[in-house]
């Protein structure tokens, strides 16, 4: 392995395609398993799926089969990648405690892409919706010790808290304040076009769970809950997915999605303790470095471009690496909880006019606050366990939400 995937001699793409054996894995054991370990799954899991789907919505929009034929060939190979990456979960984890996870994966990850984003504009998008990702890990976990009696910092492994930051109820923004600038990828760092690339992919992922997920959740409190986080992470998607270079050909966007496959398994790699696991990182990473190869080929062949127009010399930047993010996510609740959406920028909700597009909305969705999932849920747990469940390691930084006994529904909102 070579930390510039443009120095690794690339095997040919019909080696990448796997057998029946080869595409069932052992699952982990969810008594035992790292919280990062699962994390870096569901994100390997999550640059699958955004590398599906965007072959999927080129050939659709590509008049020349010879072209749509090349993608079949890399796409057929990343699904076999996302089948065998599925088949690391294990039967017995449940939908809402893979939940957890995806949860704790936005927290932690948006918070490490955010610390290292040299663009002020992307770091501001990442810090905002980091907050929204933080308060539903809050409430999927009240609704895991109401339905299962289990703790949900076991399953975080008390590496991410567990509270209310911008609340559910005030995420519901009108549908045209999410829409954001894009950034300028001829400009615009390498760090930042991986950073844009990679929290899109996963918040996709994440929203997708959620709505095919909702109708088998086995009651109407659970149900009701993921139908609503459903709707923030599509904002979620629409925010992130704005931020990419709108005028990158089809051609420069298939480059990028490949290299930024190549850097996300280098890194995950590097980062994973599991020597299992590990290794299928390493055969991935193999199977990356062909398509990202192939890739190039296709650029140079339809548009006559080199690689080095789309990531420069190809050497990585600074590697993804886990770690907690306690104090970093107590700052950012500190300085930006009381911020919504408005247009490109962002605002704080008390300096909007009362007859803002906002609270139109937020009427409209949420005009008896006591009808939302994400209330609901506290109320509930509330009621039949006498307080909220948390993980904190210390006082709640902000006043109004520090209460363990109410599910305050004005704050970020009225």
């Amino acid at each position: 392995m070579n930390d510039n995937p443009f120095k690794c001699k690339p095997i040919s793409l019909d080696k990448t395609y796997m057998n029946w054996t080869e595409l069932s894995a052992k699952p982990y054991d969810p008594k035992t398993v790292e919280p990062f370990t699962k994390l870096r799954i569901i994100l390997a899991n999550g640059a699958e799926f955004e590398a599906v789907k965007f072959s999927h919505c080129a050939s659709r929009n590509c008049p020349d089969n010879d072209l749509r034929r090349d993608l079949a060939l890399l796409r057929k190979s990343e699904q076999m990648q996302q089948k065998l990456l599925s088949s690391l979960k294990p039967i017995s984890e449940t939908i809402l405690q893979h939940t957890i996870g995806y949860e704790q994966l936005a927290v932690e990850l948006t918070s490490i892409l955010a610390k290292n984003e040299p663009d002020k504009y992307v770091k501001h998008a990442l810090d905002f919706a980091l907050l929204e990702d933080f308060d539903h890990l809050y409430r999927y976990a009240n609704l895991l010790e109401m339905d299962t009696k289990q703790k949900a910092e076991e399953l975080v492994g008390k590496l991410t808290e567990i509270m209310p930051a911008r609340p559910t109820i005030a995420e519901h923004r009108y549908p045209a304040d999410d829409v954001k600038r894009y950034c300028n990828f001829t400009k615009a760092s390498l760090a930042t076009k991986l950073n844009v690339g990679i929290i899109t992919a996963a918040e996709q992922q994440t929203m997708n769970y959620y709505m095919n997920q909702l109708g088998f959740y086995p009651n109407k409190v659970g149900r009701d809950l993921y139908a609503e986080i459903a709707l923030i992470e599509e904002q979620h998607v629409t925010s992130y997915g704005c931020l990419l270079d709108t005028n990158c050909t089809m051609l420069e966007n298939l480059v990028m999605h490949e290299y930024t496959e190549c850097y996300l398994y280098y890194s995950l790699y590097n980062d994973e303790p599991d020597k299992y696991i590990k290794d299928i990182y390493a055969r991935i990473y193999e199977q990356e470095v062909a398509h990202l190869h192939y890739a190039t080929h296709l650029l140079n062949k339809y548009e006559q471009k080199e690689f080095a127009q789309v990531v420069g010399k190809g050497d990585y930047p600074k590697l993804l690496q886990f770690s907690s993010n306690i104090d970093y996510v107590r700052k950012v609740i500190e300085d930006s909880a009381t911020q919504t959406g408005d247009k490109e920028d962002y605002i704080k909700v008390s300096n909007l006019d009362k007859n803002s597009d906002y609270a139109k909305y937020q009427e409209a969705i949420n005009g008896d606050a006591k009808t939302t999932p994400s209330h609901k849920v506290i109320c509930k747990h509330i009621d039949e366990l006498g307080q909220d469940y948390r993980y904190e390691t210390k006082p709640h930084p902000i006043e109004e939400l520090a209460s363990r006994k109410e599910d305050n529904t004005t704050f970020a909102r009225i």
